[in-house]
């Protein structure tokens, strides 16, 4: 699997920024459920790339692709 920022530069700014907010957690959880799961890249979109699975993580900002 190869990891890359999204191409559009619009989401990625957004996603930095709220994620500098954050303290670097996934700006899509909401602050009790934050742990280190839900540390950028969260667990989940890790676990789904382990699974070779293409897509987004939550917030935009890391594309999963097989090529």
């Amino acid at each position: 699997m190869k990891l890359k920022l999204n191409p559009d530069k619009e989401i990625v700014a957004i996603a930095r920024q709220q994620l500098k907010e954050t303290g670097g957690y996934c700006p899509c959880v909401l602050e009790p459920f934050r742990d280190a799961s839900t540390k950028c890249q969260c667990e989940e979109f890790r676990h789904q790339v382990a699974q070779g699975i293409e897509g987004e993580c939550h917030c935009g900002l890391f594309i999963a692709t097989k090529d």
